[in-house]
């Protein structure tokens, strides 16, 4: 991969129907390797609150340490597109969103991603406005694990489902460049999909959207209790390199995820 992935380059995919992948990393050093293994997403994630921080949850990811990882993560001078997460709290209103934004942005983010529905239609306009592209969050998103009670697969009622539907529509008139589903059934993302015209990204979300996404962590065979959408890239891998671009070149001939990985 030599060109530097844009939003305009992830349209096209979606148009020509080519797949793309999106992985987390949190240093320059798996910036370094998940872009060359082309990946043309990278997210720094809030999941580092879980992964590298050893917190339970997403919530008590700071500002500071998304702004410090992701400054990390752009000293690699990767070809993918850095998207970095707002985390809790940080986007309670468009004025704290933009200041929030402005860090992450000034620090080699290209692209700020945050949770939730209709409810943000007018964050993602006023940062979108200010140069700020945006992807949405929708289905389970992690810091309103405390709401849901835990986490659990979202969209398996008409109810929900609609109100889903109604939030990436919506989102997308907003502004936002792509949305992300997490854990909804295969039938849903693959109807939203096929209904919005800006990529869709998959975590658990079956085969039928643009894109997948994985944690970098998860993919590596370093969770100790996986999800169900999680496959293990390293056990027939030799090296790190080996499992990231495995994960990328499943994704893009279609063999990842399968029936076993994806919510009904």
């Amino acid at each position: 991969m030599s060109e530097r992935i844009t939003t305009s380059k992830l349209e096209a995919m979606k148009t020509a129907g080519e797949k793309f992948v999106m992985v987390t990393a949190y240093d320059a050093t798996f910036a370094r390797l998940v872009s060359e293994a082309g990946a043309e997403c990278i997210l720094v994630g809030d999941s580092l609150g879980m992964v590298l921080q050893g917190h339970d949850t997403t919530v008590p990811v700071s500002l500071e340490a998304m702004v410090y990882h992701t400054e990390c993560v752009a000293r690699a001078r990767p070809h993918s597109l850095i998207v970095s997460d707002l985390p809790f709290m940080t986007y309670s209103s468009p004025d704290v969103a933009l200041t929030a934004s402005m860090e992450l942005m000034q620090k080699g983010a290209q692209m700020v991603k945050l949770e939730g529905g209709t409810w943000l239609s007018e964050t993602i306009h006023q940062l979108v406005q200010r140069g700020i592209p945006v992807c949405a969050h929708l289905g389970l998103t992690p810091q309103s694990v405390n709401v849901f009670g835990g986490y659990r697969v979202m969209g398996r009622t008409p109810k929900e489902a609609k109100s889903i539907l109604a939030d990436a529509v919506e989102i997308q008139d907003a502004g936002a460049s792509i949305v992300l589903l997490e854990c909804v059934p295969e039938d849903l993302a693959a109807d939203i999909s096929s209904k919005l015209d800006i990529p869709v990204i998959g975590i658990g979300a079956g085969a039928g959207t643009d894109a997948q996404v994985l944690v970098l962590h998860d993919l590596l065979g370093l969770t100790e209790k996986p999800a169900k959408f999680v496959e293990n890239f390293m056990t027939n891998a030799d090296t790190v390199q080996d499992a990231i671009s495995a994960f990328v070149n499943a994704v893009k001939d279609g063999s990842y995820p399968q029936a076993q990985h994806t919510y009904r």
